[in-house]
């Protein structure tokens, strides 16, 4: 699908891969929605790009349904593109000292990353439909972001790697559920990015995540994250599928 004139969509576009997205595609000529809790990032974002910003709280699907419903009127026409980067890393033992539990948190972690993502696709979708297809026959792209940690997290990550995992292993139904009308589905697995969240770690911690890194020998930029995107949305041909973006990286247990 040709991106220049097309209307994308993209939650946590405040900051990260995100933003990364936000940019590349304004840059190749998408009228760009961003959809974030944090309302000043979304904004600046948005302003720099010449895009529209809408505050959502992703795990409220009410919320979600209307910020979908804003962007689209605002441009005029429906998003053909929606990506899904917003998401949190938080980590904790299933159970931890002193038999301390981490049910509170995988509930947040499952809400935000994997309800949030479902949420997005539902009403992307929903308006993706009621289209006209362009001449290749599509009617849209949504691109969900997993992680490499849905195939090896570490310890403390059973939270993160089952929303990303369950991101995984929607791809090829819905896929082939959106296939009769022309939408596309696929998700990125980043491994290590240098997002806001790996910056704020000491240098000797980033150091020691970068001996895991094969080649490139360094964390991954978020514009390469935002050049994935890119690539799935202009190849008409990959559906149903989760792209590793890792440098060969595999995460060890800790």
């Amino acid at each position: 699908m040709k991106i220049s004139g097309q209307t994308a969509i993209i939650s946590g576009g405040g900051s990260g891969l995100g933003e990364a997205t936000a940019r590349r595609l304004a840059s190749l000529g998408a009228n760009v929605a961003i959809l974030d809790f944090d309302a000043d990032k979304g904004a600046a974002v948005a302003a720099d790009i010449g895009g529209y910003f809408h505050a959502v709280d992703v795990t409220d699907p009410d919320a979600v349904e209307l910020a979908v419903n804003a962007a689209n009127s605002h441009f005029g026409q429906a998003a053909r593109i929606a990506v899904s980067c917003a998401g949190i890393g938080v980590a904790a033992r299933v159970v931890g000292r002193e038999g301390k539990t981490s049910i509170p948190l995988f509930q947040k972690v499952i809400g935000v990353n994997l309800l949030g993502s479902y949420y997005m696709m539902t009403f992307a979708a929903r308006a993706m439909m009621e289209m006209e297809p362009t001449e290749t026959g599509e009617r849209g792209v949504i691109i969900n972001t997993s992680s490499a940690a849905y195939q090896d997290g570490q310890v403390g990550q059973s939270a993160y790697a089952a929303s990303k995992g369950a991101i995984s292993a929607m791809n090829l139904p819905v896929a082939r559920e959106f296939a009769k009308m022309g939408i596309r589905v696929n998700a990125v697995a980043p491994g290590l990015f240098n997002t806001p969240m790996m910056e704020s770690l000491p240098d000797e911690t980033t150091a020691e995540i970068v001996k895991n890194i094969p080649f490139p020998a360094r964390l991954g930029h978020p514009e390469e994250y935002a050049l994935m995107v890119s690539q799935i949305v202009e190849n008409p041909y990959l559906n149903g599928e989760t792209i590793r973006l890792d440098g060969a990286t595999r995460l060890p247990p800790r």
